[in-house]
């Protein structure tokens, strides 16, 4: 088995993430609290705490464990829960020291990033993207410090990649949802068309963003990987609908009364706005699940020790 570093593996969706991983892979969990040297781990799981914006720790914890990969999903994830400067300070400094310790290590990383880095969610007003659906190489303009903390990070990833030699891989998502629990499924939600309009009324399951961090591992760790030692790409994960299971087209027209020039979506096609053609020419990813099963469903949340 390999090793795999996750950081931020005791978070919302990085217990998904672990979970995933640890049924292929030896997990070294990495986050800022330890669950207690009196726990019972699940099986191929350990832990071990640090403060991965300190760049001591985060050396030191990537040196001890050695890992053979590493996944960083380790951050403060939404914007207005912090102050704006330790948002930003905060991921940014934890994703240069991780992604640092890393390729110095020469292993390869795939690490978390957003949809938040299109500067779409927080603009004041929310512009409409340049194309649709909103591919990879759309340009990336935050306003946020949350954003801006993930356009940090992939710019991070791609100096590491280039001057470790090792290959990186950042995921964006976008608004991840648990099984159970739709946020975006929730009366409040569906009832304002603008409640979602940040985001273009897109979602994805933590399910499906953690088989696509297994994936994305698996295929650095093989013997002819995708994404080529040097290299950094990013890939959008995504449902493939949209999280009010109407037009995009009418949806946009109603709440920001135009489409963008560049369109490339059918009249009453339900999809979301990103595109995510990469990911599967990449990886052989396709989301599995959509609201409409996912938001009822009774799923047990991940457990890592008893």
């Amino acid at each position: 088995m390999a090793t795999v570093l996750v950081t931020g593996g005791r978070g919302a969706s990085g217990t998904w993430v672990v979970e995933r991983l640890a049924g292929d892979h030896e997990v070294v969990v990495a986050d800022y609290d330890h669950p207690g040297l009196g726990v019972d781990p699940a099986p191929n799981v350990s832990f071990r705490a640090a403060d991965l914006a300190v760049r001591g720790e985060a050396l030191d914890v990537v040196s001890a464990v050695d890992p053979d990969a590493v996944v960083h999903w380790a951050a403060i994830p939404v914007a207005g829960t912090h102050p704006e400067g330790r948002v930003f300070e905060t991921n940014a400094l934890a994703a240069h020291n991780v992604l640092t310790a890393a390729g110095r290590a020469d292993a390869p990383v795939v690490q978390a990033s957003s949809d938040g880095a299109y500067g779409f969610f927080f603009a004041d007003p929310t512009p409409l993207p340049d194309e649709l659906p909103v591919t990879e190489d759309h340009p990336l303009r935050p306003e946020d410090p949350y954003g801006l903390s993930k356009v940090t990070a992939e710019e991070t990833a791609g100096a590491v990649a280039r001057r470790h030699g090792v290959p990186v891989v950042s995921i964006r998502p976008s608004w991840i949802q648990y099984p159970g629990a739709y946020a975006c499924r929730e009366a409040g939600y569906v009832a304002d068309r603008s409640a979602g309009a940040g985001n273009f009324w897109s979602y994805v399951d933590v399910r499906d963003a953690a088989d696509l961090v297994a994936r994305a591992v698996d295929d650095l760790l093989g013997d002819d990987p995708a994404v080529e030692p040097g290299t950094h790409e990013a890939v959008n994960c995504v449902a493939v609908d949209n999280a009010l299971g109407r037009p995009l087209l009418d949806l946009l027209r109603e709440s920001y009364g135009a489409v963008p020039a560049d369109y490339a979506v059918d009249e009453g096609d339900d999809r979301s706005a990103y595109a995510i053609e990469k990911a599967e020419r990449l990886f052989g990813w396709q989301p599995s699940r959509s609201w409409r099963d996912a938001a009822e469903e009774d799923v047990p949340e991940p457990t890592l020790f008893e």
